[in-house]
C-alpha cells in the first residue's frame, strides 16, 4: 500500500503565520490601529467604538431587540447590557418594552441618537479613506469578501 507522506513543515514553511509577518498578526494590528484612531475621534463625542457600532445597528434598524443586537454584535448580554445602561443615562438611546411580547426589550434611538447619524460616519468614511489610501476599490472588495469568509469559517 502507498501512502501518500507529506514532509514535516519547517521553520521556513512556517515564516507566513509567524508575528509580526502573519496574516492573523497584521489583522490585529490593523484592527488596534482603527480603533484606537477611531476612539480618538469619537472622544470629543464622549463615545467609544462599542457605541458606534451600537448606533450604526440602530441607524439601519430602530427598535431591535436586545437580543437581535447582541446577536448582530455577537456580545455576551452582561457586556452589552452595561453599554445600553450608558448609552441610557447619555440619552442617546431608550428601552421599551414589546407590546405584543413583554419578555422582549426594543432598543430605539433618541433624537439625541439620531443627530448623531449625521456627525459620525464622516469620520469613519475619512478614517477608511485614510486607512485604505492607494487600494483600489476592487482590491477592498476583495479584501473585504476573503474577511467575510474567514469569519463564516470560523463561526
Amino acid at each position: 500500500m502507498n501512502a501518500v507522506r507529506t514532509a514535516t513543515p519547517t521553520l521556513q514553511d512556517w515564516q507566513d503565520v509567524l508575528a509580526p509577518h502573519g496574516l492573523g498578526y497584521r489583522i490585529k494590528l490593523l484592527s488596534q490601529l482603527l480603533a484606537r484612531k477611531f476612539q480618538d475621534r469619537l472622544e470629543p463625542f464622549g463615545l467609544t467604538p462599542f457605541h458606534w457600532v451600537v448606533l450604526s445597528c440602530l441607524w439601519q434598524e430602530d427598535g431591535l431587540p436586545t437580543s437581535s443586537l447582541g446577536e448582530k454584535l455577537q456580545q455576551v448580554g452582561g457586556t452589552l447590557t452595561g453599554v445600553l445602561d450608558r448609552m441610557e443615562q447619555r440619552n442617546l438611546i431608550r428601552r421599551e418594552r414589546d407590546r405584543r411580547d413583554r419578555r422582549i426589550w426594543r432598543i430605539w434611538l433618541t433624537e439625541e441618537g439620531r443627530e448623531l447619524e449625521t456627525q459620525l460616519p464622516p469620520l469613519a468614511v475619512t478614517l477608511r479613506e485614510e486607512a485604505f489610501a492607494g487600494v483600489s476599490g476592487r482590491d477592498r472588495e476583495i479584501l473585504s469578501d476573503a474577511i467575510d469568509r474567514a469569519i463564516a469559517n470560523l463561526s
